[in-house]
């Protein structure tokens, strides 16, 4: 018999993934099917933002492995709902067509604004989602959706609408996080701190016949000060409870109070309370009864109640009133201290508190409602739980939903000229208040024929909260949203549990009663080779367009998934997704040699082959688990150590004699062949939802003209040898191949060895694969 090679590239290329890339959407091997009668398993699949290159490598990877859980879903014996979203909405969209046409938005007219946002937005994602296509997702292209298309934002409006009828959204004019640079109202969800460099300022204030220094890092509101408080059992101040103190530059009285939110061991134990400087004034302002003044306004610049400092910017009037201060004999000293400072996360920039009519979605009230349904998520991993639990504890007010931005749904009202009060529209279609007029003639309240539009749209995470009514079709398509609600899974990094992951439990339950998805998959960031995470404004970031058009998807795919276990930082770089290319390479290079022989139904294995196949069963319970847990870290370094340690480098050189037929019988030589492909098989289907490509066209090449992705995972079938022998059998050829090396001989030269007892099983095997002569003989 003529043994030649079926496979006959030897080398894996991208030319490779691109034919079979193509040949998947000729053939639609991913279309979901509702009536395929599986169980439906729909994925609440992140849209990804497209706010300016590059999507850095880390988001390129955490996409390849929701496809990962897309193909695994699959071949669990799932119908997989797998659709592909574009989030088009918000700040960053806002912030690059800024940037992109030199404009800012506010002095733009909105129309043209959002024009020049939407020919930004087709840019980029068509970029984007060239990346996932040249990565090999399997989700639905055709369909795609985008947030700022008419049938997302009606939704959006439609849920809005739906809410103020049941009495969960107010307006209310409070104090709220305020980002200069964004020119918003921002939620806390949206506010990190750092620790950033700040001067401690030393202030005297007189107070009846003696001074008071106070210790402050905002001593531009000292025009809002309306209190001085000092602790309760501080003896220093015991005296000067209920006196007055004289503000310096402005010369008004404010009383000295009792209260325990001064800390003595801080500053000179005495504190401004001004509105607003901090959230602790928020609260103090509102126990004791003191009525804000506002000192600074939504320009970042001070107000007409700094007196003097009036149109200044927050900076400027800090350094004057300093200057000012030390003039005049108020400033005592200046300490250098780091100062745990409120950050926008979209601009990081500064946030300032500023007191503005806002939008409410009552949330305080559904606070326990989210616990227990975090209780019954289950997370993957199951530690990143506690990210939501903290996130969940930490909320004190209801969530602000109205922004002062221009790309974004908007909020659907319009107020009554004649009465002031908002009228809001029957759901049904896409409303723009600032831009067309009501679809109604009249007030419901007082019948006036006169309207104004409002212009505010809603925060970000208001809109994505939706994503998986939105995808299974809530007020659409009863049939379809039964089928697919509550999604299978939700796949999201740990980064936005408090926004995206918190904001969609709260919406998806206030407006269905139920929990969103059963499954929460969190992963970890991408880091640098320092071990920072990839942001461009550090200028660390990886393009992972080069990558995949150098290394290929199999490659990069592979190296993510054999980086860490899932939810752990990963470090990106280039070198370690080049070195995945070996694995790939050797991969090829058995199958090529496994394509050189039958594939053999059955046959009676022989000790050897009875050996690798109880490997192969571990392997595969192995793989079971890890996939069950969506960490694909388990299976790629599993299958990598079998198939390259142990199945390549034991087993095919063991049997390669044998699978010749050089020496044995057709029954030995025909239980290698089965082995043989029986072990290529199954390594292909366990690895195929993390190198999609290279397993497909292995299969189609050996195996079957259908892909592997429509292959279910395989089932041990194989018993475990009850003596583990592989240790020691690794062990022996170890040995062998060392000692042939000490003495100079080729790996095919004859040695003299024995062979131990418990290798006896294996003997015949072992002497033609190192051409062992017995001793003696």
């Amino acid at each position: 018999m003529q043994l030649e090679p079926k496979i006959k590239v030897n080398r894996w290329t991208i030319d490779l993934e691109k034919q079979l890339f193509r040949q998947w959407a000729e053939e639609k091997i991913y279309s979901f099917d509702m009536a395929s009668g599986k169980k439906i398993f729909a994925i609440d699949t992140p849209p990804p933002y497209p706010s300016g290159r590059p999507w850095h490598i880390g988001a390129a990877a955490h996409y390849s492995q929701i496809d990962m859980i897309a193909r695994t879903a699959r071949m669990q014996g799932h119908e997989v709902y797998f659709p592909i979203g574009i989030d088009r909405n918000g700040v960053p969209v806002e912030k690059y067509t800024e940037k992109k046409y030199r404009i800012r938005m506010h002095e733009t007219p909105r129309e043209k604004f959002t024009e020049l946002a939407t020919i930004a937005l087709d840019d980029l994602e068509a970029e984007m989602i060239g990346i996932m296509k040249s990565m090999g997702m399997s989700g639905d292209f055709v369909n795609y959706y985008r947030t700022d298309a008419p049938s997302y934002r009606s939704l959006t409006q439609e849920t809005f609408i739906q809410l103020w009828e049941s009495g969960l959204i107010y307006e209310a004019t409070r104090p709220n996080n305020y980002c200069m640079d964004c020119g918003t109202t921002i939620a806390d969800a949206d506010v990190i701190y750092e620790e950033l460099p700040t001067y401690l300022n030393y202030i005297k204030f007189r107070a009846s016949e003696e001074t008071l220094v106070i210790a402050t890092t905002r001593p531009e509101l000292i025009c809002s000060c309306q209190a001085i408080l000092v602790h309760p059992d501080d003896a220093r101040y015991a005296h000067l409870h209920g006196a007055k103190v004289l503000l310096p530059i402005y010369d008004r009285e404010v009383p000295i109070l009792a209260n325990p939110a001064a800390d003595p061991q801080f500053g000179t134990g005495t504190v401004m309370i001004c509105s607003y400087g901090d959230y602790t004034d928020i609260r103090l302002f509102r126990e004791l009864g003191l009525k804000e003044i506002i000192a600074i306004d939504v320009a970042g610049r001070m107000t007409e109640a700094a007196g003097k400092y009036a149109g200044l910017k927050i900076e400027e009037a800090r350094e004057g009133i300093i200057a000012d201060l030390e003039k005049e004999g108020y400033l005592v000293k200046r300490e250098a201290i780091r100062h745990r400072t409120p950050i926008c996360e979209r601009s990081n920039t500064p946030v300032e508190i500023i007191s503005m009519s806002e939008f409410y979605l009552k949330q305080l009230p559904f606070l326990d409602d989210v616990r227990k349904i975090s209780e019954k998520l289950i997370f993957h991993p199951k530690e990143h739980r506690q990210i939501l639990d903290n996130w969940i504890n930490s909320i004190t007010i209801d969530w602000p939903i109205s922004r002062r931005r221009f790309y974004g749904t908007e909020l659907p009202i319009w107020y009554c000229k004649r009465c002031g009060k908002p009228n809001l529209p029957k759901p049904g279609r896409y409303y723009q208040p600032w831009r067309e007029g009501p679809p109604f003639e009249k007030c419901q309240y007082c019948e006036g024929r006169e309207f104004t539009g409002e212009t505010k749209t809603f925060d970000t995470w208001f809109d994505s909260g939706i994503s998986p009514l939105f995808i299974s079709k809530y007020k659409r398509d009863e049939g379809f949203f039964a089928k697919t609600y509550p999604n299978a899974l939700r796949p999201q990094s740990k980064d936005i549990v408090r926004t995206w992951l918190y904001s969609t439990i709260l919406r998806c339950y206030q407006l269905t009663q139920e929990q969103p998805w059963m499954h929460a998959w969190i992963m970890g960031y991408g880091v640098d080779r320092k071990g920072e995470r990839m942001s461009k404004s550090k200028g660390n970031v990886i393009d992972p367009i080069p990558i995949l058009e150098k290394y290929g998807a199999d490659n990069f795919r592979f190296w993510n998934a054999a980086e860490v276990n899932l939810g752990s930082d990963f470090r990106c770089s280039e070198e370690k997704i080049a070195s995945t290319s070996k694995f790939l390479t050797k991969l090829l290079n058995i199958a090529r040699f496994i394509s050189s022989f039958p594939m053999e139904s059955e046959s009676e294995p022989t000790e050897t082959d009875a050996w690798v196949l109880a490997e192969l069963t571990g392997l595969i319970g192995d793989c079971a688990k890890g996939y069950e847990d969506y960490n694909f870290f388990v299976p790629a370094t599993r299958i990598k150590d079998f198939t390259w340690n142990l199945f390549a480098a034991h087993y095919v050189e063991m049997v390669k004699t044998r699978a010749y037929g050089r020496g044995f019988s057709e029954m030995e030589q025909k239980a290698a062949w089965f082995t043989l492909h029986t072990c290529m098989k199954n390594v292909l289907m366990l690895l195929a939802p993390i190198t999609p490509f290279i397993t497909d066209y292995i299969w189609r090449e050996l195996y079957s003209k259908k892909s592997i992705h429509a292959e279910e995972f395989p089932t041990a079938e194989w018993k475990t040898e009850p003596a583990d022998l592989t240790e020691k059998l690794i062990e022996f050829n170890s040995g062998v191949w060392n000692t042939k090396k000490d003495r100079g001989l080729s790996l095919k030269d004859k040695i003299e060895m024995e062979i131990p007892v418990e290798l006896k099983p294996f003997e015949k095997d072992l002497i033609a694969m190192h051409n062992i002569q017995k001793t003696g003989s």
